[in-house]
């Protein structure tokens, strides 16, 4: 029998669809969630609950019997390293043989990108447990990619003409099912990617298409970002997180395409057109209002 696999983030889109492809598999899935009554339906799984990362005890219990862990990186927080190292910790104490991590492209110390850097630290104090591992490095989401766009067609910020390889969360979904369920994928590190790298413009090109009215690219530069987002009233760890991350597209820090989405899964990683043509609903906040 397939050893259990712990899925964390299990009600969110990227956790219940690796769940679901687990399942799909005959993989004996646990579903870790906040709340029991939001977790997804999967054949045959059982869920646990924790509060959160930082909640050792709950995690420890709710990794307990498992052989890997795959731990979906936290929600943007003051504190996501600490409840990290937690989620991290908790998995050692559950006797986890391995932790598969989604991180993301570039992380590193000094990574331009604030919250890359805490995926580097995460990934360091996973080393330094002695589990086996697995990286995934993700590139930014095509999921994204609508929301750059305001409901007034413009998407601004310090990106330049630099390039992005936009990747589908359904594929990265699809190669962490492949790592977790198959063998040779310990210690080794895959940047996920979309099949191409494109500009802010032609993603603002593509969305006017798509959604029939002008959508455009406005640059701005990096003391511009701050002021144009000072009255969102978030954090300000947060708002050098959004800022940072056009300024990392800018220098070139995401102009990497790779081919491990078709190599892990067999099937052609989503473009941007393909993506929003199956989900309408992404560029909503896009349509011409009546009469406009």
């Amino acid at each position: 029998m397939a050893s259990l696999i712990a899925v964390t983030g299990a009600s969110g889109g990227l956790g219940a669809g690796v769940a679901r492809g687990l399942a799909a598999r005959g993989v004996p899935v646990r579903l870790v969630v906040r709340d029991v009554a939001r977790a997804p339906r999967v054949d045959g799984a059982e869920a646990a609950v924790a509060a959160g990362y930082d909640d050792r005890a709950a995690m420890t219990a709710a990794f307990r019997g498992a052989d890997a862990v795959l731990l979906v990186s936290g929600r943007e927080s003051a504190t996501r390293l600490a409840e990290h190292v937690s989620a991290v910790d908790a998995a050692v104490d559950a006797g986890v043989r391995r932790i598969v991590y989604t991180s993301f492209l570039g992380a590193a110390p000094d990574a331009t990108f604030t919250f890359a850097r805490q995926h580097h630290h995460t990934e360091e104090h996973i080393r330094g447990t002695g589990l086996a591992w697995t990286f995934l490095r993700n590139s930014m989401y095509l999921e994204m990619v609508p929301r750059f766009a305001s409901a007034d067609g413009v998407i601004a910020g310090p990106g330049g003409d630099g390039r992005t390889a936009w990747v589908a969360r359904d594929d990265v979904a699809d190669v962490a099912v492949a790592v977790l369920a198959e063998d040779g994928h310990d210690r080794r590190i895959y940047e996920v990617t979309g099949p191409e790298s494109h500009t802010l413009a032609y993603a603002a090109a593509v969305l006017a298409r798509v959604a029939g009215r002008p959508v455009v690219y406005r640059e701005e530069s990096i003391e511009e970002a701050y002021a144009s987002r000072a009255g969102y009233g978030a954090p300000a760890f947060e708002v050098e997180g959004w800022v940072t991350s056009y300024v990392q597209v800018a220098r070139g820090e995401l102009d990497v395409v790779t081919d491990v989405v078709p190599r892990l899964t067999g099937h052609a990683a989503q473009r941007l057109p393909e993506f929003l043509a199956a989900n309408p609903g992404s560029w909503a906040h896009l349509r011409p209002t009546r009469g406009g």
